[in-house]
C-alpha cells in the first residue's frame, strides 16, 4: 500500500485565485486546508500577477503537494475579462510546474458533472456536495470551495492520467495498437 497523495486544486482568477488541498489513500479523500489567494486590484496587471504568483508559490512550498490539478478557462462574452482570467491562470499552471510537479487541467464542467452529477451545478451545489464529501472542510469563499472540487475531480480523474500515459505512443515508434488506444483515452 502506498502513502497518501496530497492534490492541490486551484480555482484561477485575478481578483482571488482558491485553492484546496486534499489527502488521497485509495478512494478515501481528507480535507487538508484550503484558502485563496489575492490581488490588489489598484495595482497594474503585472504586479497582480506577481502577487498571485508569490501567493501560489507560498502555498505550494507550504503544503508540498504531489500533484496539482487547475480549473480550464471558459470563454465568455467579455473577451478582456477573459484574457485576465487566462494570465491568472498561466500563474497557476507555471508555479507548480516550475516546483516540478505534475499539473493536469479540468473543464469546469467536468468538475460540476464529477462532484455533483450534473455538469450545470450551482456553486451552492458545489460547496454542499464538498462539505458531504468531506465534513471537517471548513471554506470561507466559493473560491476555495471550487478549489477543492478541482482536487476532487483529479482524485478521480487521476487513474485515466495513468493509462494515458502508459499507453501513449512512443516518440519514433510507429504503434498503431498504442495509437488506437491514446486516441481512445482522448475521447474522455
Amino acid at each position: 500500500m502506498t502513502g497518501p497523495i496530497r492534490i492541490l486544486g486551484i480555482d484561477p482568477g485575478l481578483r482571488r485565485t482558491g485553492w484546496g488541498l486534499i489527502s488521497v489513500i485509495g478512494t478515501k479523500l481528507t480535507y487538508v486546508d484550503c484558502g485563496v489567494v489575492t490581488s490588489d486590484g489598484d495595482l497594474p496587471l503585472a504586479l497582480r500577477l506577481r502577487e498571485l504568483h508569490e501567493g501560489i508559490a507560498r502555498v505550494v512550498s507550504g503544503f508540498s503537494p504531489d500533484e496539482v490539478a487547475v480549473e480550464e478557462t471558459f470563454v465568455n462574452k467579455d473577451a478582456q475579462a477573459t484574457l485576465k482570467l487566462g494570465h491568472a491562470r498561466a500563474i497557476a499552471l507555471l508555479v507548480p510546474a516550475l516546483a516540478g510537479l505534475p499539473v493536469s487541467e479540468y473543464a469546469a464542467n467536468l468538475v460540476k458533472k464529477t462532484v455533483c452529477g450534473s455538469g450545470h451545478a450551482e456553486k451552492v451545489q458545489i460547496q454542499a456536495m464538498v462539505k458531504f464529501l468531506m465534513p471537517k472542510a471548513e471554506f470561507k469563499t466559493a473560491d476555495a470551495a471550487d478549489a477543492l472540487a478541482i482536487a476532487v475531480t483529479h482524485a478521480n480523474h487521476r487513474g485515466a492520467h495513468a493509462l494515458k500515459k502508459l499507453h501513449a505512443p512512443v516518440a519514433g515508434v510507429s504503434g498503431l495498437a498504442a495509437a488506437r488506444i491514446a486516441a481512445a483515452l482522448a475521447k474522455e
